[in-house]
């Protein structure tokens, strides 16, 4: 084998090896990504109970409850469209309130009801979450000033 061929054949193999890794590498993520839905994008879609989903939006102004228990909390996350029950067992941010942007990321239950394993809420009074902003657009009822993400 002359030295031309042997070189391209160590470009060859090491580019095909570049590709098995990158494609492991993108299979792995596949199976961790978390998507975002808004209440009404979440609405009639079919979840996999085991499937770990975000969901983003206001928290409704008066379905804020907290059970007996003290530390598990239900509320509505809303687009100003639909509206989304949500359960979570924790300790809520310092910044959730109602009428404020929130994600909430857990799984759907057959009942119909967002278990959340875990609640943030926006970082200050200026901030909403892209995806939250972006909804509400699309949704025709944003009302805010500030580009969302700022």
């Amino acid at each position: 084998m002359k030295r031309k061929h042997k070189r391209l054949l160590f470009v060859v193999v090491g580019m095909a090896a570049l590709g098995i890794a990158a494609g492991l590498i993108v299979s792995a993520f596949d199976e961790n990504l978390v998507f975002f839905f808004s209440p009404t994008e979440l609405q009639g879609k079919a979840l996999n109970p085991d499937q770990r989903i975000r969901i983003g939006g206001l928290v409704e102004e008066g379905s804020l409850a907290k059970e007996t228990d003290g530390v598990t909390f239900r509320f509505r996350v809303t687009d100003l469209t639909t509206a989304q029950t949500v359960n979570y067992k924790g300790l809520l941010p310092d910044l959730f309130r109602e009428g404020q942007g929130v994600v909430a990321e857990g799984k759907m239950r057959t009942d119909g009801v967002f278990e959340a394993e875990e609640v943030l809420a926006k970082h200050d009074e200026n901030y909403m979450p892209r995806e939250v902003a972006d909804a509400l657009k699309k949704s025709g009822q944003w009302k805010g000033q500030i580009e969302a993400g700022q």
